[in-house]
Order: C-alpha cells, then sequence, then structure tokens
C-alpha cells in the first residue's frame, strides 16, 4: 500500500465553532482531515464527542462529508468553540474546557489506525489535558517508521506550555507555526533573531526536516536548514480565515506524502487556503473550489 493510500490522521479536538452567523463543525485537526479527504488522500479525523445531540450532529456531518472518523463517546459535553471575527475576518476565540476532547481515551482502533498512518498531524491545544496528551503521545509512538509526524502547533489563549511544546518538537518531522507563535516559542525557548534564523535553530536543536512558516497576508516560507521557499498570499475576497492554515497544513502534508517537490507542495498548499479563505468557515465544498 503507497503512502497516498494509508490513512493521514488529525488527531486532537473536534469541536463546533460558534461564529456570528450559526455553528459550524470545526477543531484543526478535523480541518485538517477533511481537506486531506478532499485533495484525494484518506483523511482520518480522531477525537471524542459526548453522549449529546451535538455528538450526534458531529457524527452525522462527517458522514454527510464523507470524512472517516475515529469518535469515541466520552462523559464530557461535546467541544464548543465561541468565535468573533474582527474587521478583517479573522477569529477571536473562546474555547470552553472540561470537554469531550480533553478526555480522548485511546482505544484499539486508534492503535490498529496507527500501525498505519501515513502521517499525523497534531497541535498543542488538545494536549492542555493530560488524558488527550497521552493519546496523541501513544498514537505518534505506535506509528510505523516512516510515518510523518506533523506538529500544527495553534497556540491558543493560555493554553500552552514550553514543557508541551517541547515535546512535542522532540516527536515531530514538520513543525507549522505562524508569525506571532514563532515570537512566542523563541521567548519560552530563548532564541534570538529573526523569524527565519529562530526556525533553523528548532530546526537543528529538534531534528525537524523543515519549518513552514505562515505570515497572514504576507504570504508564507518553508524553511529547510539550507534553503528557504517563499511564496505570496492570493489576492482574494475573504469571506474569514477560519480554518485557512488546518487546509494549507493538509495541503502540503498530501503533496509531500506523493512526493512532490517542496515548491510544488508549497504552491498547492497557498492555493488552497486562499481558496478557504474566501468561503465561509473550516469546511467548503470543494466543487466550487
Amino acid at each position: 500500500m503507497s503512502k497516498t493510500e494509508r490513512p493521514v490522521v488529525g488527531i486532537g479536538e473536534i469541536l463546533f465553532d460558534l461564529l456570528p452567523g450559526g455553528a459550524q463543525l470545526g477543531g484543526a485537526p478535523a480541518n485538517f482531515a477533511y481537506h486531506v479527504c478532499c485533495l484525494g488522500g484518506r483523511g482520518v479525523a480522531v477525537s471524542a464527542i459526548g453522549k449529546d445531540p451535538r455528538g450526534a450532529e458531529i457524527k452525522s456531518i462527517l458522514t454527510s462529508k464523507k470524512l472517516e472518523a475515529v469518535l469515541p463517546q466520552v462523559d464530557y459535553p461535546t467541544g464548543v468553540v465561541k468565535v468573533s471575527l474582527d474587521g478583517q475576518g479573522v477569529p477571536e476565540y473562546t474555547i470552553i474546557e472540561d470537554v469531550a476532547w480533553d478526555n480522548v481515551p485511546y482505544t484499539a482502533e486508534m492503535k490498529a489506525l496507527a500501525e498505519n498512518a501515513a502521517a499525523v498531524c497534531f497541535g498543542t491545544l488538545a494536549q492542555r489535558s493530560a488524558v488527550t496528551r497521552a493519546t496523541i503521545m501513544s498514537f505518534i509512538a505506535d506509528m510505523p517508521d516512516d510515518g510523518l509526524k506533523v506538529y500544527d502547533i495553534n497556540l491558543r489563549q493560555h493554553f500552552y506550555s514550553r514543557e508541551i511544546i517541547e515535546a512535542s518538537l522532540k516527536v515531530a518531522d514538520i513543525l507549522k507555526i505562524n508569525d506571532e507563535e514563532i515570537g512566542i516559542v523563541g521567548k519560552l525557548f530563548g532564541m534570538e533573531g529573526e523569524n527565519e534564523a529562530v526556525c533553523r535553530v528548532l530546526i537543528e536543536s529538534f531534528g525537524l526536516r523543515l519549518v513552514i512558516l505562515t505570515k497572514g497576508a504576507e504570504g508564507s516560507d518553508v524553511i529547510t536548514m539550507q534553503e528557504k521557499f517563499s511564496v505570496e498570499c492570493p489576492k482574494v475576497k475573504i469571506a474569514d480565515t477560519v480554518g485557512a492554515g488546518d487546509s494549507f497544513t493538509a495541503a502540503f502534508v498530501h503533496a509531500y506524502l506523493r512526493g512532490d517537490p517542496i515548491e510544488e507542495c508549497h504552491m498547492l498548499a497557498n492555493r488552497i487556503s486562499a481558496f478557504v479563505c474566501s468561503r465561509s468557515g473550516a469546511m467548503p465544498d470543494y466543487d466550487r473550489a
């Protein structure tokens, strides 16, 4: 079985974004898995839901979107995030605590999925609880040697620490980070210099293959120890930016697993994230792309 036929997993939070226009399914790992599927890969969302109407609705939505998922039901409410948008459509989040995705158990089904996974994408937010953090690390430990580990750092509010970030970087192959987050990480680790220099220190310190640095309207860079690839952000009419970063990661990983050159992975990621910015919500239909 080729890498493009094996599961590409987003593990962590699944939730409803309570946007000004209504509730929409979200959570970075689920968004990632959805966009992998839309691009032709086998994306799988791994999280947990409550034994409540919102949990049932999540299962129904994922079925309608043909997104494979491993979602054990737990005795906690299904997660929600209150989202407000500023004048540029950039989201601000209020993330409710002690919910289902804080309590994701490591199941036999997850272990079997891990043992055949081509890639996993995980972040920081779901690791705010010891239960889900242990599940994520167990999943990564059970992956095959050629499994790609992508740390899409996604720092939110106060839900991070140096210890969690360091442990995540130690198991990662690729780091995805934005221009605000790189400043935070640089301060946490006492790394000085411009963003590109900090990225290279992280690559060297943690044995990363590369760092993807997104810069909002200024585009993005893909940085290795030897090279930097930069692209500008396409000009689109922005509906909102919810999920755009997750779609970027999904497109890059999908192309990377296919063996595409880094420049081509980067260009596809840039184009897909611009499309997502032009649509409302994190999981727009691709039939209008």
